[in-house]
């Protein structure tokens, strides 16, 4: 594998918004299938039967082009479309000797099953994590065909995510729309025959020395028909330093068509060692070598922690606001160009949405690029949404959540921002099934990946039940409580059952189409922000949602959506979203003295404080800007305030000001009244 894509798009204010735009391939060598390909439905189901796999079948005229990634359910053509469709593309190739083609898919939904040639290659189920296969030996001198069925007619019984068993005729519709096609990238790699599959770093800090310990796994798959014995070679880089470091080795012998792990450690001094933060989101570069293969990635060194009901980043207990962002744009359907991820990034970031679940599975590996780069705090999950006692107990489920639990978590388990996995989403915890569900996926993932901590977003303690050990929340590292309603009574019933456990609100809102409309939903925000700031134990707040999005559930609007964004489906922005942001800045500035001065430059003194309640942090490296001046803050800890001196030029009656963050995002606009 010729590594992780590495160049990130470094974006400014002002964002693209062609559909055609870029879709960023994590691997920097990779051989893209973009483009256009030919398209078909398959309304009866008779693609097989029919060997639409096979070149002889194309008739002219009668296939329609797309350009992929693709989202047949978005295409006006197809509108919502469910079923199976056909994806075929022909492309030249020489083949080479001594090496490995390997054919990526970065999400498809959601049954896929793949032809080469006319030969079957594989079939994957789930639709949003990535998956490849080894197409080496079905490859030929000359023109290829590749064929890719694609199957959305999911929401059935034993899918992930399902629908409901229970026939309940207003709680077994889908939350969100099973937008299909092959919605990421497609690619090939081409690989030698002893190549490294994956790369996994464990960064750990010791906060008391300064140091830190890194350790690495690295995956590595011998194609060769004999044994072989690799060994590693690492370089590490910070910025424009490369690091010297000694590094503790294992070798293994890999036998003919296996895979091992070899594993190294190495000691990284203080000197050598500066910490990941959300507002100093500092990243290392680790090159590994094997063989003739190298592979790359980033990596954060922080610490994460849970202690006395606190979150704790570095040592540092935080509590930030959050927000849950669903895959869903007009005309894009679930896709995510760079453009878009781009856009609710910066906007998420600005709302002060720092710390959530994004939502209910794994949108795009740009999206976590950008919070490593930026600074985020995010909390991944797996499809388990709602699943009913018997969905919980029955084993295809099990094995489906595990499977594409393991490739959201092998994806993203280098990813600084990413400090949580949760196994699902409002299933019934207080249940026996939710209990060993909850305890069972909980210890499977920590074999996964021990470094992160584990949690699931209950829908079960508002008002009971009556003791700790009768839900599912005894086994999460820290709660996640989804709240509509009550909150004060709520925060405080989940408080007394886990008093040392902090709480995380990971669902809250009001939709904008509510009986006091866009006022109510702004109104909201302000009412129970008052509410969170009462309680030290909540350590955040993740807005439902965002975006506003399509859905088939109940209670979804005439016009298909659910309007429970702070921006609309095209991201226009409510007035909500303005109040979000003052009430999640962790920075408030206040008019201390405005005096005049001559020569038409007056003094101007405020008093900035850093919040000491929600949200809560220290506040370093931020900067006040005027449209005449840009003005370096003092550090703040939680609840300390300074008075600085503003000039300001002419008579003008209000002065527009806006705090920026030292990663270049907006945390407060606020204008301030001169007379």
């Amino acid at each position: 594998m010729n590594g992780i894509r590495l160049a990130i798009v470094v974006f400014a204010g002002v964002f693209s918004n062609s559909v055609s735009a870029q879709y960023t391939i994590q691997h920097p060598d990779a051989i893209p299938l973009h483009g256009e390909w030919t398209f078909a439905l398959d309304l009866a189901d008779q693609g097989i039967s029919g060997e639409w796999y096979l070149d002889s079948i194309t008739r002219a005229g009668r296939q329609d082009k797309v350009t992929v990634p693709h989202c047949f359910s978005a295409d006006p053509r197809y509108l919502f479309y469910t079923g199976t469709a056909w994806y075929r593309k022909s492309f030249a190739w020489k083949p080479v000797s001594g090496k490995r083609v390997i054919l990526h898919f970065d999400a498809a939904y959601y049954l896929t099953q793949v032809w080469l040639n006319g030969e079957p290659v594989g079939t994957h189920e789930g639709g949003y994590t990535p998956f490849h296969f080894d197409v080496t030996d079905y490859l030929r001198e000359g023109d290829n065909l590749l064929a890719v069925s694609v199957n959305n007619d999911t929401w059935k019984l034993t899918t992930v995510p399902a629908v409901k068993d229970n026939n309940d005729i207003n709680g077994s519709y889908p939350a969100w729309i099973n937008y299909g096609g092959l919605v990421r990238p497609v690619y090939l790699t081409i690989e030698p025959e002893v190549y490294i599959e994956n790369l996994k770093v464990e960064a750990m800090p010791d906060l008391a020395t300064g140091t830190s310990v890194l350790k690495t796994k690295v995956r590595v798959r011998n194609a060769a028909k004999q044994a072989a014995s690799p060994s590693a070679n690492y370089v590490v880089q910070l910025g424009e330093q490369i690091l010297s470091l000694s590094w503790k080795t294992t070798s293994v012998s890999i036998p003919a068509g296996q895979t091992r792990i070899l594993e190294s450690e190495s000691d990284l001094t203080a000197a050598q060692t500066t910490l990941w933060g959300v507002d100093s989101p500092t990243r290392y570069e680790l090159k590994v070598a094997v063989g003739d293969d190298t592979l790359a990635t980033h990596f954060g060194i922080r610490k994460v922690e849970v202690r006395d009901a606190q979150l704790l980043l570095n040592g540092q207990p935080l509590r930030m606001g959050g927000g849950n962002r669903v895959l869903d744009y007009p005309g894009l359907g679930s896709m995510e160009p760079d453009w878009l991820i781009e856009q609710d990034f910066k906007r998420m970031k600005e709302a002060g949405m720092e710390f959530q679940r994004l939502t209910h599975y794994t949108p795009s590996a740009y999206f976590y690029d950008l919070a490593d780069r930026y600074g985020m705090l995010i909390i991944t999950e797996a499809g388990n949404w709602q699943l009913t006692p018997k969905q919980l107990d029955n084993d295809t489920i099990r094995t489906k959540f595990k499977q594409q639990f393991q490739e959201m978590v092998e994806r993203d388990w280098n990813h600084p921002s990413v400090i949580a996995y949760s196994v699902g989403n409002e299933y019934l915890s207080d249940q026996p099934e939710g209990q060993r569900w909850t305890k069972d996926m909980i210890a499977y993932a920590r074999e996964l990946d021990p470094t992160r901590m584990y949690t699931f977003a209950t829908m079960r303690l508002n008002a009971m039940p009556e003791k700790p050990e009768d839900e599912a929340s005894q086994y999460v590292d820290f709660v996640c409580a989804n709240i509509y309603g009550n909150h004060a009574k709520a925060l405080d019933h989940i408080h007394k059952l886990y008093p040392d456990k902090p709480i995380l609100i990971s669902e809250w809102g009001v939709r904008a189409d509510n009986d006091k409309g866009d006022a109510g939903q702004a109104a909201h925000i302000t009412e129970v922000i008052s509410e969170i700031r009462k309680r030290p134990y909540v350590i955040g707040a993740a807005w439902w949602t965002y975006n506003d999005y399509q859905s088939r559930y109940y209670g979804s609007n005439a016009d298909g959506y659910r309007p429970w964004g702070l921006v609309g489906p095209d991201r226009s922005v409510r007035p909500a979203y303005a109040v979000y942001q003052r009430e999640m800045s962790p920075v408030t500035v206040e008019k201390v003295h405005y005096q005049l001065g001559g020569q038409g430059v007056h003094a101007l003194r405020l008093k900035v404080t850093a919040r000491e309640d929600f949200p809560a942090y220290i506040v370093k490296g931020y900067v006040l800007e005027t449209p005449d001046a840009k003005i370096t803050l003092p550090d703040l800890r939680p609840g300390e305030s300074k008075e600085i001196s503003v000039p300001v030029s002419g008579f003008g009656k209000d002065l527009a000001l806006k705090i920026v963050k030292p990663t270049g995002y907006i945390t407060l606009e606020q204008t301030i009244a001169l007379n």
